[in-house]
């Protein structure tokens, strides 16, 4: 007779409290991106005229759709976060319901790494665009000081 071996995969049981502090920790850090990104698009718009001045606008097209693309999808991370938020009932109630809760676990992993690619992604936009308008305000320095 053979005996089964069953590849367990290990799993870090959280408390309630912990996941809810972790999705409240996530919405703020989503708050806080969605308005630096209203700053920087705010930024671009400011420099505009010195950004295709200084034949930069090229380079910085696809760094401000990039942007773009990262409100987009951040307005959708933020709904998936309150919506996981919201189905903390099911690790707090007293019903056992261990397929759900399995389930709740194995979402708030995939956010986990969701929440990390996105400021991934947003921090390479944000440095490229603050590095592009810096190099703008600098030549813009420059002109008027040879002026």
């Amino acid at each position: 007779m053979k005996s089964k071996t069953s590849k367990g995969t290990f799993r870090e049981w959280f408390s309630a409290e912990e996941l809810h502090q972790e999705s409240k920790k996530w919405c703020s850090e989503l708050k806080f991106a969605r308005d630096e990104q209203k700053f920087l698009n705010h930024m671009i718009k400011d420099y505009t005229m010195d950004i295709l001045d200084s034949d930069m606008f090229n380079t910085v097209q696809p760094v401000v759709t990039s942007l773009d693309k990262l409100e987009s999808d951040l307005v959708q991370l933020f709904k998936k976060v309150q919506l996981h938020e919201n189905q903390l009932q099911i690790m707090v109630d007293d019903v056992d319901q261990s397929k759900m809760e399995n389930a709740y676990l194995d979402t708030h992993s995939e956010l986990v790494k969701e929440m990390a690619d996105y400021f991934s992604k947003y921090r390479e936009s944000k440095n490229k665009i603050f590095t592009m308008v810096s190099k703008v305000i600098k030549k813009k320095k420059q002109k008027r000081l040879l002026n």
